[in-house]
């Protein structure tokens, strides 16, 4: 049954599961779906059409199917909430910019991916969930340090690969830039996520390779980033 083969001998559960497994990484079409899974048109559809009906799944503008919000918020700790709103908003900025996305927090004096998707096809570059990187390189890092705690800005800045005034413009703008800053042949852009009440609790970022994001990546997706994050925050 395509990508997913453990059986229990219940057939109605095995292909859930095995729909469920195929949109895990990124959104597909019905079509993607099937070729994906193996199964018949109509009982994707179907199976597909209930897990929704469930909030397992959900469907994007595009009507491609995702990770709905109850299937992330089975997880543990206060991040159900923030990965649940996260979801669709990380599919439709995949959709627009054709790019990986990722959503940080952060994890005492480094930064952890806490969830990402990627685009179906083309080169990509890709952040396990679970990753933790530093906070002296990057987009992200700088937007963590720019809206993060002072006190964590004043004991990373002298190892950072940005200054204080470059800290000073991701604040003006909203968001941050780096091209193989953190990795070479990387590029990358980050906006922070709020709460309604202005606590700041996430990065939302886009990533991908150099060649296509140079020289600014912010010209190219700033706007439609900042947007996003925007939107994800009021979902908080």
């Amino acid at each position: 049954m395509g990508q997913y083969s453990a059986v229990s001998g219940i057939k109605v559960l095995d292909r859930a599961v095995a729909i469920m497994t195929a949109v895990a990484p990124h959104p597909l079409s019905l079509t993607e779906l099937c070729e994906t899974t193996g199964l018949p048109r109509a009982t994707a559809h179907r199976l597909a059409t209930a897990l929704e009906t469930h909030r397992i799944l959900a469907r994007g503008g595009d009507g491609r199917w995702m990770t709905g919000p109850a299937l992330s918020s089975l997880g543990t700790g206060g991040k159900d909430h923030l990965i649940a709103a996260a979801t669709p908003v990380m599919a439709r900025l995949v959709d627009t910019t054709g790019e990986s996305v990722q959503l940080y927090q952060l994890t005492g004096s480094s930064r952890t991916c806490v969830a990402a998707q990627e685009p179906p096809v083309g080169l990509q570059n890709t952040v396990p969930v679970g990753s933790q990187l530093p906070l002296t390189s990057g987009s992200a890092a700088k937007v963590f340090l720019a809206f993060g705690p002072k006190e964590l800005r004043e004991s990373l800045l002298a190892d950072a690969r940005f200054s204080p005034a470059d800290l000073d413009g991701v604040r003006d703008r909203g968001w941050s830039e780096s091209v193989a800053e953190r990795e070479v042949g990387l590029a990358s852009l980050s906006a922070p996520v709020f709460t309604p009440a202005g606590q700041f609790v996430a990065v939302l970022s886009v990533s991908g390779p150099a060649e296509r994001l140079r020289p600014h990546p912010g010209r190219k997706w700033g706007a439609d980033l900042a947007k996003a994050a925007e939107h994800l925050s009021a979902s908080l």
